[in-house]
């Protein structure tokens, strides 16, 4: 509460007396703010010696901002676990579709940019190109309803553990949360891809850890496997069975 008059010493932190004009201008604090208060409010008032009234010059807000828990994958594990944490993952639809943790609730911090303005349309035909062909991956824009949408689902109170594939979204997905008056938020620094397999039940076509690899980068991966795999077979056929190899060998054309 603030200070009106000199019958609250404590609340008082600075006054002058000595000029008639200035008598009575004092900047009082609202409340103690502690790492769990939302707001503390500071004003400065001034007291008109001759008339007796009270009119405020500025008043301006605080905020202390809760902090954001920074966990690994095993400890995020025994926050949903025994703590109550409720997940919301962040991804795109396409990285949930292929795996994700239930329960959870999806909410994507981007969402698919199918603007057709000439921009949006360039830059949607390079991404196809490159990131989207390599990763299979979509052309996304910020979700405009992301804290919306998580603020229909949970209290300002709730245990949030963001989560995405990589680490980078949630980040960034915790910090907007955060900012919008979430109190008990964590993520996992290293995303989803850290995940080993059994720690969460998991629904989808692929394990939490392989979410992120589609387009040419998982073709390229099983032709890497199946070629591997050829390469170490022939090794093994030349050094246990010489003979029949160098016959297979002596079949072969020379240039």
């Amino acid at each position: 509460m603030v200070s009106h008059g000199a019958n609250h010493p404590r609340s008082e932190i600075s006054r002058v007396d000595r000029h008639p004009l200035m008598a009575g201008i004092s900047c009082c604090s609202s409340s103690a703010l502690s790492s769990r208060s939302n707001f503390g409010a500071i004003s400065l008032r001034f007291n008109n010696a001759h008339g007796g009234r009270t009119s405020t010059i500025f008043r301006k807000s605080l905020r202390i901002n809760a902090e954001i828990s920074y966990v690994n994958a095993e400890e995020a594990k025994k926050l949903v676990s025994e703590e109550g944490y409720s997940i919301v993952d962040v991804r795109d639809r396409i990285q949930y579709e292929r795996a994700h943790i239930k329960p959870c609730s999806h909410v994507p911090l981007f969402v698919e940019n199918k603007d057709n303005d000439i921009g949006t349309i360039i830059k949607r035909q390079l991404h196809n190109n490159f990131s989207g062909l390599f990763y299979g991956l979509p052309f996304t824009k910020p979700n405009p309803e992301f804290v919306q949408s998580v603020k229909s689902q949970f209290s300002p109170d709730s245990k949030i553990l963001v989560v995405c594939q990589e680490g980078l979204r949630s980040s960034g997905a915790a910090n907007k949360l955060e900012a919008a008056g979430f109190q008990n938020i964590a993520c996992i620094t290293s995303g989803l891809q850290s995940v080993k397999p059994g720690w969460f039940d998991v629904e989808g076509t692929t394990e939490l850890q392989d979410a992120g690899k589609g387009g040419l980068v998982q073709v390229q991966g099983k032709i890497s496997a199946v070629l591997g795999t050829v390469l170490i077979c022939a090794y093994l056929f030349i050094t246990f069975f010489p003979d029949q190899a160098e016959k297979i060998l002596a079949l072969v054309p020379s240039s």
